[in-house]
């Protein structure tokens, strides 16, 4: 036998050993894997990097993700309620195991939500004039804490006040990335409605709130794009792997738009501007903190605190300090005017105000609302939701317009491991029923076997490119790898009934009949391009992957393997 290791074979090789690496299967993966970490954060000064096995934090074995949470919230402080004084204004606010400012050498505040370019000059009224006093006054209010974390990499143990913040997931078997139809989750496609013109940078702060939104909500694997189609109308593709439809369509389709009047004056707004600080996550300061029966239902009722700024909180001040005192039964005094909460103009809940609060500028208020149910553990899980919601949108605020759900799918994990398995199997299937018709119609080995290396090899070619540039692999995108490798067969067959021409011709025009042959599988290939090029922005996007993936198989076939499996078919029939 004629060697069959050309050169062109050896970059087939070659680029087949650069795919699995990029693909990097690892089918024994267990445990819980970091996916990211925050870039500055105490644990990231410490090495620990993404891809790292997580087995303990503070000797806490980690297994699954519930694990990890229980282990987190040992590490959360107790809420306290503090004062600081600065040059420009005194605040009162919550924290837990932040203070939500850094300062400087010269004590002046920043990276804060609160106050910027301020000195500051008591906390609690303590005074201090240098960093090492502050630094007692923290160690105090917030004393460090040993941090033990072991993971397959290594241990990481340290001192430090905060929470460490990964993003974290079940460990990956591969490189690949599943879409949700593979994995199971929620797509929505979102189309914003504007009267005005609607600019890119309009759309990127809709993302933007969207995906702080649903970070916020504990929503983990998001991916945001945004999408076109050829009408030009422009579209928010959301993917949500792991969830259903009835936990986001709430919260992605309504503006979210929060406001706190007394009486018809606007007090304050939700977002960051005029709400820094939102508890959650932390019962001293957040949960349900009643349930009675109403009826022939369950009514719970819900609290968290949250800090104003000091804008927002003389704004209040000034709106209650010509208010009426009124006494209840009780003989408890409280202004004429209460707290109104609306949500997207829908009245939320209703707080009375103390007395002891006219004209006075506090920034920590606590927010209250309901949750129904036929049963006590319906109404808290209702409460809970609610209080979810409301935390959320608070944090992030509102919407900049109005957005209509065009489009949403959801499918659940089970089925997306059904699909999986189905389209190995339909895989195997159909390598078995090419591999069958060409040896019909060839009646020779020699011819199947290099057609099913060859197909098998842009298979793993095509999800190492998926793989090295981070595509998700969806039901469009398998279609599109089955019509590429399915391209490819016709390929091979063209150019072995060259070949085998030229075997009876005695070998006198093998080039001239290769040159044929690729001939018809640049126009092939050129024809199929040009295809699927409309397709790109066909549906808004959505078939996407079917359009990318056929054209990158079908430019790994006519530049890589076809080209070596020429070659292994030429040197085979040589020796006859």
């Amino acid at each position: 036998m004629k060697n069959i290791f050309t050169w062109r074979v050896w970059i087939l090789l070659l680029f087949i050993v650069l795919a699995i690496i990029a693909i990097n299967p690892t089918p024994n993966a267990e445990g819980i894997e970091v996916k990211s970490v925050p870039s500055g954060s105490a644990i990231s000064e410490q090495g620990l990097s993404q891809g790292e096995i997580l087995l303990t934090i503070n000797e806490n074995e980690i297994n699954t993700i519930e694990d990890y949470n229980d282990a987190i919230a040992e590490l959360q402080y107790e809420s306290q309620e503090i004062e600081i004084k600065t040059t420009e204004e005194t605040l009162t606010y919550t924290i837990t195991n932040d203070i939500q400012f850094s300062i400087d050498e010269n004590l002046t505040l920043y990276n804060s939500d609160l106050l910027e370019d301020a000195t500051l000059l008591e906390v609690n009224g303590q005074e201090i004039d240098t960093y090492e006093e502050y630094d007692s006054v923290l160690d105090i209010l917030i004393p460090k804490q040993k941090l033990i974390i072991r993971t397959d990499e290594g241990e990481y143990a340290y001192l430090s006040r905060e929470v460490p913040e990964l993003t974290i997931g079940e460990a990956a078997k591969s490189n690949l990335l599943l879409g949700l139809d593979l994995q199971g989750g929620t797509r929505v496609l979102l189309q914003p409605i504007s009267e005005d013109e609607i600019t890119d940078a309009d759309i990127n702060d809709l993302i933007s709130v969207l995906e702080n939104r649903l970070n916020v909500y504990g929503l983990s694997d998001i991916k945001i794009r945004t999408a076109e189609d050829w009408a030009g109308n422009q579209f928010v593709l959301i993917e949500l792997a792991g969830t259903t439809e009835g936990e986001v369509q709430d919260l992605i389709s309504q503006q979210g738009f929060f406001e706190a009047r007394i009486g018809e004056e606007t007090v304050f707004i939700g977002g960051k501007e005029d709400i820094p600080y939102v508890c959650r996550d932390d019962g001293s300061c957040s949960g349900i903190r009643s349930c009675d029966p109403v009826g022939d239902q369950t009514y719970c009722q819900f609290e968290f605190q949250i800090t104003l700024s000091q804008e927002a909180a003389e704004k209040q001040a000034a709106a209650t300090e010509a208010l009426e005192v009124v006494f209840d039964e009780s003989g408890s005094g409280y202004l004429s005017e209460n707290l109104d909460l609306y949500l997207d103009g829908e009245l939320v809940d209703s707080l009375r105000i103390s007395e002891s609060l006219q004209g006075k500028a506090t920034t920590a208020i606590a927010i209250s609302g309901p949750g129904y149910g036929l049963n006590k553990a319906d109404a808290v899980e209702d409460a809970s939701a609610n209080m979810d919601q409301l935390q959320t949108i608070l944090i992030t605020g509102s919407l900049p317009f109005d957005i209509e759900i065009a489009k949403m799918d959801s499918i659940s994990p089970i089925m997306g491991e059904s699909f999986v398995k189905n389209t190995i199997w339909v895989g195997l299937i159909a390598i078995l029923a090419v591999a069958f018709v060409i040896f019909i119609r060839y009646r020779a080995w020699k011819v199947v076997f290099p057609m099913i290396f060859t197909g098998i090899s842009e298979l793993i070619l095509i999800l190492g490119f998926a793989a090295a540039v981070g595509w998700n692999l969806d039901m469009a995108a398998i279609a599109g790898i089955i019509a590429a490798i399915g391209t490819g067969v016709d390929d091979q067959i063209v150019i072995v009934d060259e070949v085998m021409k030229g075997v009876k011709e005695r070998f006198s025009n093998w080039k001239k009949r290769l040159k044929t042959a690729f001939f018809i599988i640049f126009a092939a290939y050129a024809t199929t391009v040009a295809a699927m090029i409309p397709l790109w922005n066909a549906g808004a996007g959505l078939i996407r992957g079917f359009a990318l993936t056929t054209i990158v198989g079908v430019t790994i076939g006519v530049l890589i393997t076809r080209p070596a499996f020429a070659n292994i078919v030429e040197k085979l029939y040589e020796e006859e």
